[in-house]
């Protein structure tokens, strides 16, 4: 799966505050850090437990590739 800094993806459980299912990456390395879209919390994973509860790309980030 291709996914890049400030994506908007979407994970395979919604979070607890039940406002959104979708999440933007705010942080990339060897962990990823997301924010949820319905409240702003963020949630830190490591890279391969974020691949195991990543569903799909909703949205590619807006920046161009130079």
């Amino acid at each position: 799966m291709e996914y890049d800094l400030n994506d908007i993806v979407e994970m395979k459980k919604e979070h607890p505050c039940h406002k959104s299912k979708y999440w933007k990456i705010i942080r990339m390395g060897a962990d990823i850090r997301i924010k949820c879209q319905g409240c702003g919390a963020s949630v830190l994973f490591p890279r391969s437990e974020f691949e195991k509860k990543c569903k799909k790309v909703v949205q590619r980030s807006q920046t161009p590739l130079e």
